[in-house]
């Protein structure tokens, strides 16, 4: 049966929805939950269709590992109510929680936050021990970027009676972010110019604890730390590790790296690996490669390469997104995944702001490119194995509270999205084991 075509206002960026090609002899075979841009979070199977829908937001959504949740299956971790008059982005949550497979709400919290409001964004964990991180906003005075309030972003460690047991803020930890002097007054210009700036100086959109790691097996004393919180500052182009004991940052990459203005094309076209790890910009969701995993210990990152920096890195004409998988303690990167992978040319990979990628058990790489509203797994020469394309789109308006995702930067007019943040690969035996699946094979591409 034809897929549907999308309305002609997006036929430039996405002609087909719903699942264009699945090859179940070379695909892992999963759920695939995400947060559509109508705001509905949906657990879709291999061949796009709809198992299993929750009406709320997730940023990101995810279900939660049993393993963490007393062996309970089926429960998601997701936004549950907006401010009213907020002016929308990372600002407008008031509450986050966790749902039952059936939509009962488990646990909530957000309005005993300092300022009545969770403001949790672009991430989230549930950890060993039962309490949660999360990543927040913090609209504050930061001293040395001047009088002004900023939008800082800080993390809770919040216990499931709602108490914030740690916390720590990036505008006390500025000097160790690796700012060069001119970088640093950069920064207090943006600021300066920007005194609304509700979506971050630094824009964090990831942190999460390392967890078990070979690095700390192989050396008890070592940086790596499986409680220590990685994290990814967008508009700063930094990948930072903060000790959990002193909320130092103790390990980083980034914000500068020594390449020639313009070398970003040649670079996507390389395939000597392992090498030394270069510009990164406006990444997203870098994460340790979990134990048990191909790769573990190692480094997954998405690479955006859309513009960022303080001041502005050096970026290529031809831009491509990439996705990166660095050893953390060489620094180099050991496997990449481009465009020119799957024998396109770089442009067609590309999303400048969002996404992430996700190992999977095979070996294989699950990646969502969130600017073009596209999921697909490859494998770990580039071949595609599947792909979806989002079918659900609305409007999103910068500034806006009636906005059902994180509204976007750069956006001022209601305009038409399907923007994906984030989607997981979901273990079967993580929801009921009637949740009907098909591993079906697709090929719907074009010729």
């Amino acid at each position: 049966m034809a897929l549907p075509l999308v309305g002609l206002h997006a036929m430039a960026f996405v002609q087909f929805s719903g699942v264009t090609y699945h090859d179940p002899t070379l695909a892992h075979a999963s759920f695939v939950l995400y947060t559509a841009a109508d705001g509905v979070t949906r657990l879709i199977d291999l061949t796009g269709v709809v198992r299993h829908e929750w009406p709320h937001p997730g940023v990101p959504a995810r279900i939660i590992d049993p393993a963490l949740n007393d062996g309970r299956i089926g429960d998601v971790g997701l936004q549950l109510s907006q401010v009213v008059d907020s002016p929308g982005g990372i600002y407008s949550n008031r509450t986050v929680g966790q749902l039952s497979w059936d939509g009962d709400t488990l646990w909530e919290w957000g309005t005993e936050a300092p300022g009545g409001a969770a403001r949790q964004n672009h991430d989230w964990q549930l950890l060993d021990n039962g309490n949660r991180l999360l990543l927040v906003a913090l609209p504050r005075v930061v001293d040395s970027l001047g009088p002004q309030v900023v939008g800082d972003q800080g993390i809770y460690e919040v216990t499931p009676d709602g108490r914030i047991v740690w916390e720590w803020k990036a505008g006390d930890h500025l000097d160790e972010f690796g700012f060069t002097s001119e970088g640093l007054e950069h920064l207090r210009r943006t600021v300066a110019r920007e005194p609304d700036n509700i979506w971050g100086y630094l824009e964090i959109n990831s942190a999460n604890t390392l967890g078990p790691n070979r690095w700390h097996r192989a050396d008890p004393d070592t940086v790596f730390q499986p409680d220590n919180i990685l994290i990814s500052s967008r508009k700063a182009n930094t990948i930072a590790l903060i000790d959990r004991r002193s909320g130092a940052i103790v390990w980083r990459l980034g914000p500068y790296f020594d390449e020639p203005a313009g070398a970003q094309h040649k670079r996507i076209n390389s395939h000597s690996l392992p090498r030394p790890l270069d510009q990164i910009s406006g990444q997203h969701n870098p994460h340790f490669i979990a134990d048990g995993l191909p790769g573990a210990g190692n480094l997954l990152v998405f690479d955006n390469q859309g513009g960022a920096g303080y001041p502005p890195a050096p970026l290529g004409i031809y831009a491509g997104s990439r996705v990166l998988e660095i050893d953390p303690e060489t620094r180099e990167i050991v496997w990449q995944y481009t465009a020119e992978d799957s024998g396109r040319p770089p442009w067609t990979f590309f999303s400048s702001f969002v996404s992430n990628a996700q190992r999977v058990p095979n070996g294989n790489t699950l990646i969502t490119e969130g600017m073009q509203g596209r999921i697909f797994q490859v494998t770990p020469s580039g071949q595609v194995v599947w792909e979806y394309l989002t079918p659900y789109e609305d409007y999103a308006v910068a500034g806006e509270p009636e906005v059902k995702i994180p509204a976007v930067a750069g956006v001022d007019r209601r305009t038409l999205t399907r923007l994906i943040y984030r989607s997981q690969a979901v273990p079967f035996e993580w929801v009921p084991e009637d949740t009907p699946r098909s591993l079906d094979p697709v090929d719907r591409r074009t010729p």
